[in-house]
């Protein structure tokens, strides 16, 4: 039996990665969407909140990690914050594994992954795709958020790799500034394309 193409999901802040990932999902491609494993691993009896109590005392209680003091703990300090990735990057890892396993039969799975490139995650994948819309396009869908201001969506964008730069790395790109319409029909396009790769 053939392996399933493995294909990476990314793009910045306000691309519309999320929207493109449920499209995907109504199409029945199996998509891993690692910031969900996280939550998951952080949420009320996660696999990862012993540790991260420990490490981090007081960061978690009956609800799982309280986000806000976690991030408190290890904003703008990289050591806390490798601490933290070194507890939980190996747990999504165990979660995708079984992910994989489940869906071994499949043509086609996608790693919905925010940070693939920032993390080195093209190297688990066959191909990347890579959503993405002009800046104004996005500075408009980021700064609509409930409590984002523009200092936050500077920080966000500086700690990730630019948008320039991630389009020329890809396999594929998806304009997301187009209409839902026009961006679902790409998408159905890449699937026929990447499962028809498969045959």
């Amino acid at each position: 039996m053939s392996k399933p193409f493995i294909l990476g999901l990314t793009g910045s802040i306000g691309m519309g990665k999320s929207a493109v990932a449920s499209m995907l999902q109504g199409l029945g491609v199996p998509v891993f969407d690692a910031d969900k494993a996280v939550h998951l691993l952080q949420g009320p009896g996660g696999a990862c909140l012993g540790v991260i109590e420990q490490l981090f005392p007081g960061t978690t209680g009956p609800g799982g990690v309280d986000r806000q003091k976690l991030g408190a703990a290890v904003f703008g300090n990289p050591a806390a914050l490798a601490q933290l990735e070194q507890v939980v990057h190996p747990a999504v890892a165990v979660l995708r594994h079984a992910f994989l396993a489940d869906n071994a039969g499949a043509p086609l799975i996608v790693f919905d992954i925010p940070l693939l490139y920032e993390k080195d995650g093209q190297k688990s994948v066959d191909a990347v795709v890579v959503v993405s819309a002009p800046a104004e396009v996005q500075r408009a869908r980021v700064l609509a958020r409930p409590g984002m201001t523009e200092a936050k969506f500077e920080h966000i964008l500086a700690l990730q790799v630019p948008d320039t730069e991630k389009r020329a790395r890809a396999d594929y790109v998806l304009d997301t500034g187009t209409s839902l319409a026009e961006t679902r029909h790409a998408v159905q396009r890449l699937v026929h394309t990447l499962t028809g790769m498969q045959k």
